[in-house]
């Protein structure tokens, strides 16, 4: 958030638990410079704990790679780092990444004249470890309830990637084929070795996307966007 401090008035800090409206949880987030993720959801406030390398910074870092590559190569799709989404009034998350198409190429999503995400990107990332309780909970009800159509939950602690397809209004769990891969079914090409994410051997998982990319449905997909 912009984090400019309103003379004003004095603002009580922001912490965990408070019951806020939007507005007034925009207005704490950013008066407190010191805090770098806060997120709204279904209007309680929840204020992160610093976040670890092996548990966090590491897997976040393999994600943010694996989709940069696929981003990079795919023409009217975005990808954000840990950025703030307006979804709805009682809910504002910064997720650990966002893929989403752009709007002028016919996504969900729009930007605020401040800057900000608003809507619902097509797929979210999060890397849940001292927040799989609400990773896997509240939070993936309201994405669900939001028509966020795609999203993943790697559990570090359990070392476990779950991948989440809206359809029919809930959401279904994406199996691995035979070949060990995902694929995403609103990201043509976006291919997952989910194995090889989970054991960091990103050579294996660049050739997996690098594959996605090069398939004809990805192709398809690209020309369906410059539409």
């Amino acid at each position: 958030m912009v984090r400019e401090y309103s003379a004003q008035r004095h603002l009580p800090p922001l912490e965990s638990g408070d019951r806020l409206t939007r507005p007034e949880f925009e207005r704490r987030y950013a008066a407190a410079p010191h805090i770098k993720k806060a997120e709204l959801i279904e209007g309680i406030v929840y204020v992160a704990s610093p976040l670890r390398h092996e548990q966090h910074g590491k897997p976040h870092s393999r994600v943010i790679t694996w989709l940069g590559v696929y981003q990079s190569l795919t023409p009217g799709v975005d990808l954000s780092d840990a950025p703030t989404v307006r979804l709805d009034l009682d809910n504002e998350p910064q997720p650990d990444a966002v893929l989403f198409i752009e709007p002028d190429a016919g996504g969900q999503t729009r930007l605020s004249s401040d800057g900000y995400i608003e809507g619902s990107p097509e797929l979210i990332v999060e890397i849940a470890a001292s927040s799989v309780a609400i990773d896997t909970g509240s939070k993936k009800q309201v994405y669900r309830r939001n028509g966020v159509l795609e999203y993943i939950i790697w559990q570090s602690y359990e070392n476990k990637i779950e991948w989440f397809c809206l359809i029919d209004g809930d959401y279904r769990s994406l199996s691995p084929g035979a070949d060990g891969i995902i694929r995403s079914q609103v990201f043509p090409g976006l291919w997952l070795a989910v194995e090889a994410l989970l054991n960091n051997q990103m050579v294996r998982v660049l050739e997996v996307v690098q594959a996605g990319l090069k398939s004809p449905e990805h192709d398809a997909f690209v020309q369906q966007l410059k539409k």
